[in-house]
């Protein structure tokens, strides 16, 4: 099965690659984040998903030195506009938010020198610095496409007013934002807007952050530095009320003939053929069970059945905290419980 995404035609799912180095915990050793790439590329996936944040440029390093030799095989996709910063000079980077046309450039030169490669196909502009006007940030991607340096441009956590608005500078390839199951908010305009306009829509944590795959049972054995242990939905009184879900959805997924996880993955490719699903993982084996969701067949009562089960009013606990909500595009979030 396959997609389009602007003027790529990749496998109808990717890989996200920021668990190999972020987010979640220790990061794999760079023997296992090879064997994952290895692996993906072996089973046919031609989208690999990066960016300059994740491990404060290590993703992109590990995805430049395994990947290089592949290069002709795959769409790689980065980003830019959020990433480390050593604003305090003691050697932690931070993470910053930073659209300006100047830092755009400058990113993409080390993006462009860790990955090892001479262009980007997708770059996306990671989160929408409010200061500067979208106008101006993808402006400057646009340079580098008229420059060779990325061959599309692509835009992360938007609401559809601004993919409009970026969409009459230059063509946006693709909208990557969190979708699934129990994370709605494209549905309120995201989706259609990227329909209309002939722009691909990536879902990135296509199973909840894991909660999909139905094996997180206990927040508390999370490792200390998963950011998962600040996030709303994964509070020890939250979780626990959405685990009830947990058990219809089981059923759900044994009623289709295949796992949660796929379940997850196969109702996102039933939405649309312009989604993309992405997800991540730091296993050989949970990397062949995602993709076996192609395989997966959902007739119109299984979809009603999991649209009723997990939704916006039946989530409990908001997406983000106050201080990362304030990183996304606001209007994307008006009259819907993230």
């Amino acid at each position: 099965m396959i997609r389009s995404l602007g003027p790529f035609t990749v496998s109808a799912i990717g890989l996200g690659c920021m668990n190999l180095s972020h987010a979640y915990g220790e990061p794999v050793s760079p023997e296992q984040g090879e064997r994952v790439l290895l692996a993906a590329l072996d089973a046919g996936v031609t989208l690999f998903d990066t960016a300059a944040l994740y491990g404060f440029g290590a993703n992109e390093t590990l995805v430049g030195r395994v990947l290089k030799p592949h290069r002709s095989r795959f769409t790689l996709a980065s980003k830019c506009g959020m990433q480390g910063v050593d604003v305090n000079g003691d050697g932690k980077p931070v993470r910053v938010i930073d659209g300006r046309p100047a830092t755009l450039r400058a990113t993409c030169e080390d993006s462009l020198r860790r990955l090892q490669t001479d262009v980007i196909d997708l770059y996306y502009l990671h989160r929408w610095d409010k200061r500067v006007p979208i106008e101006d940030s993808v402006g400057a991607l646009a340079d580098l496409v008229r420059a060779g340096k990325i061959r599309s441009i692509g835009l992360s956590e938007v609401s559809a007013a601004t993919l409009r608005r970026a969409h009459a500078v230059h063509p946006i390839a693709a909208v990557q934002t969190e979708y699934s199951l129990w994370t709605r908010n494209p549905e309120i305009a995201v989706l259609d807007a990227c329909r209309e306009l002939g722009t691909a829509f990536v879902a990135f944590s296509p199973v909840a952050r894991g909660f999909l795959c139905g094996e997180l049972t206990d927040v508390g054995t999370l490792h200390e530095k998963d950011i998962r242990r600040t996030m709303p939905r994964f509070a020890p009184d939250a979780y626990a009320a959405n685990l009830r879900l947990l058990d219809g959805y089981r059923a759900i997924a044994r009623d289709a003939g295949c796992t949660p996880a796929q379940l997850a993955l196969a109702w996102l490719l039933h939405r649309g053929e312009h989604i993309i699903p992405i997800p991540g993982t730091t296993s050989v084996e949970h990397l062949r069970e995602d993709l076996g969701a192609i395989d997966v067949r959902l007739d119109a009562a299984l979809m009603e059945r999991l649209d009723a089960l997990i939704n916006e009013r039946t989530v409990t606990g908001e997406r983000y905290n106050a201080q990362s909500t304030s990183e996304v595009d606001t209007e994307t979030y008006e009259g819907r419980a993230a």
